[in-house]
């Protein structure tokens, strides 16, 4: 069951013209797993944060917002 966050945060994708909208911490360990620039000191605590959180040790709204900074680190959060 997908540990939802809300409001959704829009990511670059690799495919010209798209984006991902992610809303849960499922899909935000997926996307960073996808980028091109991983292992900076946000992506970092995001990938800990989503494994945390998969754990039950840390709720999804505190995932959101260091998926986002770690987005803004490399480049990939798309504002609306």
């Amino acid at each position: 069951m997908p540990l939802w966050f809300s409001p959704t945060v829009y990511v670059k994708t690799d495919e010209v013209g798209m984006r991902c909208g992610v809303n849960h911490v499922e899909g935000a360990a997926g996307q960073l797993l996808k980028w091109p620039r991983r292992g900076g000191e946000k992506w970092q605590a995001a990938v800990e944060l989503c494994i945390a959180a998969m754990e039950g040790k840390t709720p999804p709204k505190e995932v959101r917002t260091a998926f986002e900074s770690a987005a803004e680190e490399a480049g990939m959060l798309l504002h609306n």
